[in-house]
């Protein structure tokens, strides 16, 4: 185990240097408070940090009409209301485009001076700030105090008052380091308030805190926080700040619609939930074939340009079926693009190729043309408690849709190892995708089949090279659902609509 000879020491003096130590990780500043707070952020999380100097953009005229409602949001929120909605829900699929267009957004607002603060999460990230919650409001509250001159006084003069701040939870640190301030320079009403966003991109991306050695004695007994719980300590946090009044920003937060945030973000569940505006699903609400298309387009003029192909390149039959692979997902389309202009011994047109027909020509070169999207897929399944027994379940629900009366109901009645529990095992299995897999609301699983987003997800799952230790073989899939059909054969039977369904479809069903 790593050891350090100032674990968690506090105000270690080195010349004008002080240096506090927090799980193992160094801070330095020098005794003014606001560099105490500037040691404390995550300088790689801010939208235009040099971490993020190759972070993905929208492509110039895409995605415009996604930015112009969420900046129009920002100005004039959602018209007179007694309570304004001061947050706003980002979602969408994996590959969809989010983080582009949160940073897109956040270069026009900073534009136009209403960008009070950002925060982009990132797993990848080698710094840790950027997976970790520790380093979130104190990097909202060191942007904050660039944003407005009166609350850099306010801010150091609270981190003056509460010297151990930096070591409380996030909730106190958002009232004293953000709010108090806030409430401070607040005027009277007739004098025009503070004004601006607070963008948090790939929440779903920042992983748990833990404050235990799993080897220590002292925390036997004690589970590993999960993910989750972080995620959600941070929504909370945001939206008691949101429910001040006192608080000015709107804050939009940009994550896949993993659990934790479709429960968050359901009225059912949160009783503050009128403080919302509405959701903006990038899927759903704005058709992105269009913008994949402009996209496509103006990547290929400089291809062609770049090594004097022809303009009947690439055929009109392959930029259809391009668009059409990409089902939505811009990092498809940027993936496609990247691997043909990497500079392969291969022209152009051997690798399109490769693109299109990735069972048999991709094989044929050393490279894989969708490295990136494959890595995607790999960090969303893996987020699912037993990664192979998903897909052995997304796999099967693949094939199963193809029959009638293959409704949510019956495949999860067919597919559960345990008859007993009727939806805590898909949600134990699918809770943490739904950026690949639609689930149909509960009152409508008797009717409505579950839908995959992206038809490349099964590209890369029918690719054992590609997919690697997820692969499930054909055998496992029949011999899932055939287990399936004869237990429920043999008499289990739940709802009004199952044994119809199972007169009809399931008795008649084989396998081809």
């Amino acid at each position: 185990m790593a050891t350090t000879f100032f674990h968690d020491a506090h105000d270690v003096q080195v010349g004008e240097q002080t240096f506090n130590v927090a799980n193992n990780i160094y801070f330095s500043s020098t005794g003014r408070p606001l560099n105490q707070l500037a040691s404390r952020i995550a300088a790689g999380a801010i939208h235009d940090s040099a971490e993020r100097s190759d972070a993905p953009k929208c492509h110039p005229d895409t995605r415009v009409a996604v930015q112009d409602d969420l900046y129009s949001w920002i100005l004039d929120g959602d018209g007179a209301s007694e309570h304004p909605k001061k947050i706003r829900w980002v979602t969408g699929p994996a590959g969809t485009g989010k983080t582009a267009v949160m940073g897109s957004l956040s270069e026009r607002c900073k534009t136009g001076g209403v960008l009070a603060a950002t925060f982009f999460f990132a797993s990848w990230s080698a710094s840790i700030g950027r997976r970790r919650k520790t380093a979130f409001v104190t990097t909202i509250a060191h942007q904050l105090t660039r944003y407005h001159p009166e609350l850099q006084e306010e801010i150091s003069q609270a981190i003056d008052a509460n010297s151990d701040i930096f070591d409380k939870n996030l909730h106190t640190q958002m009232e004293v380091l953000v709010l108090t301030p806030l409430q401070k320079i607040a005027g009277p009403v007739s004098r025009p308030g503070l004004q601006g966003a607070i963008i948090i991109d790939g929440l779903d991306e920042c992983e748990a805190e833990q404050y235990h050695e799993p080897s220590s004695t002292s925390s036997q007994g004690k589970p590993e926080r999960r993910n989750a719980e972080d995620q959600r300590e941070i929504l909370q946090v945001l939206q008691a700040a949101s429910l001040d009044p006192s608080f000015p920003f709107r804050i939009i937060i940009a994550s896949r619609p993993e659990r934790v945030f479709r429960e968050f973000f359901d009225p059912e569940n949160n009783d503050n939930a009128a403080t919302f505006a509405q959701k903006l699903d990038l899927h759903e609400d704005y058709n992105a074939d269009a913008d994949i298309t402009l996209f496509f387009q103006a990547q290929f003029n400089q291809i062609r340009r770049r090594y004097d192909l022809p303009s009947s390149w690439p055929s009109p039959e392959a930029f259809e079926t391009l668009v059409a692979n990409a089902s939505g997902q811009f990092i498809y389309a940027a993936t496609v693009i990247r691997f043909l202009d990497a500079g392969h011994r291969e022209p152009p047109e051997v690798l399109l190729e490769a693109a299109l027909k990735m069972h048999s020509a991709a094989r044929k070169i050393a490279s894989n043309p969708l490295e990136q999207l494959d890595a995607l897929y790999i960090h969303i399944l893996k987020s699912s408690p037993d990664p192979p027994l998903s897909v052995l379940w997304i796999r099967s629900i693949h094939k199963l849709n193809n029959i009638r009366y293959s409704y949510a109901s019956n495949i999860e009645l067919l597919l559960r190892t345990n008859p007993e529990t009727p939806s805590s095992e898909v949600q134990h299995l699918l809770g943490n995708l739904h950026s690949l897999i639609r689930a149909p609301h509960p009152g409508n699983q008797s009717i409505t089949q579950y839908a995959f987003y992206h038809r490349s997800l099964f590209d890369f799952l029918d690719d054992p090279d590609r997919c690697k230790e997820l692969y499930v073989e054909k055998r496992e899939i029949d011999v899932l659902i055939w287990d399936g059909f004869i237990r429920v054969c043999g008499g289990v039977t739940t709802g009004p609509h199952t044994q119809k369904a199972f007169s009809h479809s399931w008795l008649a069903f084989h396998l081809p």
